[in-house]
């Protein structure tokens, strides 16, 4: 089984590019700090993400630069040989899903629903996670509200 749950906050804001077949796509990273040992310095991992069509539009609308972000998906490795014949490998992660992260200034989950966006080829074949999943991929389904400026980030 290859699963990943990544729960971080993005290191830049994401940008929302079109292949040449005209699908939406975003690359970012995400920040995911490891466990922390009392006296010693904070350490935190940084992985590349990819998410394609409505999570890549709803990631790029609702997300910015230092923003807590939780990430459902699977790790991808890619073969490739750069410019100067160098063979690389490339680890990154395929979001199936994305969500936003409730209760991230104050250190808690507030206990309600989190929207999501669900990306997954099958929705019947997985349960759904807790919250509102939109299915619908439409960015319409979510309003824009204000009053963070308040927010420690």
């Amino acid at each position: 089984m290859n699963k990943v749950f990544l729960l971080g906050r993005l290191t830049a804001d994401p940008e929302l590019r079109q292949t040449a077949s005209n699908i939406s796509v975003t690359s970012f990273t995400v920040a995911v700090n490891r466990p922390y040992t009392k006296g010693a310095e904070r350490q935190a991992d940084f992985i590349d993400v990819v998410a394609w069509r409505q999570s890549a539009e709803f990631v790029c609308r609702y997300f910015q630069k230092g923003k807590p972000i939780l990430v459902e998906g699977r790790l991808q490795v890619r073969d490739y040989t750069d410019k100067n014949g160098n063979k690389r490998r490339v680890y990154e992660v395929q979001a199936d899903n994305v969500s936003f992260v409730e209760g991230a200034g104050n250190g808690g989950n507030t206990g309600g629903a989190s929207p999501s966006y669900n990306n997954s080829p099958s929705p019947s074949a997985a349960p759904e996670p807790s919250g509102v999943a939109y299915s619908s991929g439409d960015a319409g389904d979510f309003e824009e509200v204000g009053g963070f400026d308040d927010l420690p980030f």
